[in-house]
């Protein structure tokens, strides 16, 4: 299940918290990110 994250509060979101609506339920803020497991580097060649 992939879960969201505030980027105002940074509150952990469930997509079933949700609904329809991309806002969060806390804070009604409109801007989320998916939170990653692994994280990915990158280097420059």
């Amino acid at each position: 299940m992939v879960k969201y994250t505030c980027f105002l509060c940074d509150k952990k979101i469930s997509p079933d918290l949700m609904g329809r609506r991309v806002r969060c339920p806390y804070c009604g803020s409109k801007v989320l990110f998916k939170s990653r497991s692994v994280k990915t580097v990158v280097k420059a060649v």
